[in-house]
């Protein structure tokens, strides 16, 4: 067979399968919140969606004309389309946001936008840890991170002002470590060449043997203290250098370490005032839904941390009551690191509240379930 005539066979092929699926929806899809996927001939999910007229959403993307557009290439992708309903638009969202952490795939980006606006502190695992800016979780599943925070240029420049108060290192994830007090070492270790930072006084050296184990760790504490907003030691130990070099009339020096300062106070204000956004996502969340299937989200730090029909009577309200004083009872502490696995949702929650503040009017705070209720 020639090529064109295989081009001109594959292109029939296509439109066949356009066809049955565009008849597939037609005949089977409700006009109601509901998430939906594609699935590629091969058995390939391809692409997640969520709508809050599913019917209206998938018969759009058999309207697509242009080759170009991202709708035609998913449809032309497609060997079979897929959907469930969901109670509510805000319920299908989150929905949406566990199939494509759960299936990743090729055609979707979650939460493009956000990413231009928000940043993440990292922290890399390893026998010295070290941190690093990132726009969200991606496929991790177990790191810690500290955010949202706003422009991650911003975030990194300061960040950096954190390492060499700190003596923290900044190099590769696999550069090796040897800790002064690491006892198999037979020989001293080679110097690393290029650790230009340890050799100026910016890093304590922990790949060359020139710092301990507990004296790395001791730093690394204190920048994470610093980042949940519980100790201004970095910032403490910058004044202190910046007043030094005055008094020996290093005037250049101090300029420099009062610039360092400024942009420690600017990030730790900012800090701030994220994490009281975040802190403020903390209540229950009534959202209408389909056919009168409402539902109550109990909502803590940015986070979904249970879904319960919404109560009908005395005794449904005095179980929700009950179960939302439950999860806003212990005590979490402010600023406090999130789990990879949640990035994503305190990025959809930040979003949702941000695109449609009228919905919070539909919330009730956590201060109006007390501890006593699950006594």
């Amino acid at each position: 067979m020639s090529r064109r005539r295989r081009r001109r066979y594959a292109s029939e092929e296509i439109e066949a399968r356009v066809v049955r699926m565009r008849e597939h929806v037609s005949l089977g899809v409700r006009e109601r919140p509901g998430v939906y996927h594609m699935v590629s001939p091969e058995g390939e999910i391809i692409y997640v969606g969520k709508a809050k007229r599913l019917r209206t959403r998938l018969l759009g993307y058999f309207r697509a004309i242009f080759p170009g557009d991202k709708g035609a290439r998913i449809i032309r992708d497609a060997g079979e389309v897929h959907w469930s309903y969901q109670p509510s638009e805000f319920a299908a969202l989150l929905e949406e946001m566990r199939l494509i952490k759960l299936w990743r795939p090729r055609h979707n980006v979650m939460m493009k936008s956000d990413a231009r606006h928000y940043a993440f502190v990292r922290v890399l695992p390893g026998a010295a840890p070290r941190f690093q800016v990132v726009r969200g979780a991606g496929t991790d599943t177990q790191g810690t991170y500290y955010g949202p925070f706003h422009g991650a240029m911003q975030l990194d420049a300061a960040l950096r002002e954190l390492n060499d108060a700190l003596g923290l290192r900044d190099c590769r994830i696999d550069m090796r470590m040897h800790f002064a007090d690491q006892t198999e070492l037979a020989v001293a270790p080679p110097r690393v060449p290029g650790c230009i930072r340890h050799e100026i006084g910016k890093c304590l050296g922990p790949c060359i043997g020139a710092t301990t184990h507990a004296q790395y760790h001791g730093r690394l504490a204190l920048a994470r203290d610093f980042l949940e907003g519980a100790d201004d030691a970095p910032i403490d130990a910058l004044r202190t250098a910046m007043e030094a070099s005055s008094e020996r009339l290093e005037f250049e020096r101090a300029a420099a370490l009062r610039d360092k300062i400024l942009r420690l106070e600017s990030l730790r204000e900012q800090f701030g005032r994220l994490r009281f956004a975040v802190e403020q996502l903390s209540f229950v969340y009534a959202v209408p839904g389909f056919d009168g299937d409402d539902r109550s989200y109990v909502i803590r730090r940015g986070r979904v941390r249970d879904v319960l029909r919404s109560p009908t009577n005395a005794a449904e309200r005095a179980a929700l009551a009950s179960r939302a004083a439950e999860i806003f009872s212990p005590r979490e502490r402010e600023g406090a690191p999130v789990p990879a696995h949640e990035v994503d949702e305190l990025m959809l929650l930040t979003s949702w509240f941000r695109k449609f503040p009228h919905e919070l009017d539909r919330t009730v705070g956590a201060a109006a379930y007390p501890r006593e209720m699950t006594a």
